[in-house]
């Protein structure tokens, strides 16, 4: 994948609060998922596809998947793109064990490693970009949980910004798998908003 003046940048910018970035994205998936209440699991989300325990078996298994390209658990033991709703313990256990594998994985990364292997078709990223792409995939997935259920967005300007400078030019070969839908028009507005308009959804 060539790298743009532009991601070259965001690269930089990302460098010294990528972990800070994640913990806060994970925090904030971990919290929808607590929130959500017995009869809200099979309610609709913004991932017009998915329900709201679809989504969390997504994200889920996205969490995972990073994890085991740093080296840690063995990945998911399903297509987190095709995910059934149908999960062994529930999808907070599930969630939970997600993320903290995860966090486990990043922790084994120092901070002079300038690339990491990724779950995604561009193959290694810049240590900071990964990171806050692995960031992104939890925090959008929290705010659909968070929409759909009723729950306070758990989406800051402080948290969108350095996910948006991320996800610029990064997140097309990906909005075909489902998680991300065609960008929506619509004013600028805050870094939140244009985050989610950038990742098919509608602030």
């Amino acid at each position: 994948m060539e790298t743009t003046a532009a991601q070259h940048d965001s690269t930089a910018q990302l460098a010294p609060i990528w972990r800070d970035v994640l913990t806060a994205a994970h925090a904030a998936l971990r919290s929808a998922v607590a929130g959500v209440a017995p009869d809200q699991w099979q309610l609709a989300t913004p991932c017009s596809d998915w329900n709201v325990t679809q989504v969390a078996e997504h994200a889920a298994g996205d969490q995972r998947a990073y994890a085991a390209a740093l080296g840690v658990g063995p990945g998911p033991a399903y297509d987190p793109f095709s995910p059934t709703g149908d999960i062994p313990g529930g999808p907070v256990a599930l969630v939970a064990t997600a993320l903290d594998e995860t966090a486990t994985a990043w922790a084994t990364v120092t901070d002079d490693t300038e690339t990491v292997p990724t779950p995604l078709p561009f193959g290694p990223l810049p240590t900071p970009v990964a990171a806050v792409l692995c960031a992104l995939d939890a925090a959008v997935h929290a705010w659909d949980i968070a929409v759909a259920t009723g729950q306070e967005s758990p989406l800051t300007d402080d948290l969108s910004a350095p996910i948006l400078a991320a996800a610029h030019g990064r997140i097309e070969p990906l909005r075909d798998w489902g998680a991300y839908g065609a960008i929506v028009d619509g004013e600028d507005g805050t870094s939140t908003d244009r985050l989610l308009r950038y990742l098919g959804r509608r602030p």
